[in-house]
């Protein structure tokens, strides 16, 4: 029997915009940065590491389904989590580079 693999080209969902909004309230010089990646992140039809690469081409993959982007030249961090299957993001942890040295083990957050 002969099997046909089709990719569903279902966009992401964003948990959530609040932790963006909250942070950008203290942090206002990164605003427009997390915003581009909200709206290049809701937009991608992610399924699979190599697919988050083609969107963002300096993302980590840290272990856990955790994943580190770089944000507005690398001053920047934000770890979300990724579930593929579900396509949801989890937004973890949004901080600068030096909070983000301070991380033990980012694939616990």
């Amino acid at each position: 029997m002969d099997y046909l693999c089709i990719r569903i080209k279902q966009a992401v969902r964003i948990i959530t915009y609040k932790a963006i909004e909250q942070y950008t309230a203290l942090h206002t010089d990164v605003k427009v940065a997390l915003d581009e990646w909200y709206i290049k992140t809701e937009q991608s039809h992610w399924q699979c590491f190599a697919d988050i690469r083609q969107t963002f081409n300096s993302v980590d993959h840290v272990g856990n389904k955790r994943y580190v982007f770089n944000v507005k030249g690398n001053t920047y961090r934000l770890i979300a989590l990724i579930l593929f299957v579900p396509k949801i993001v989890y937004i973890r942890f949004i901080g600068t580079h030096i909070e983000y040295d301070k991380i033990k083990d980012c694939s616990i957050i």
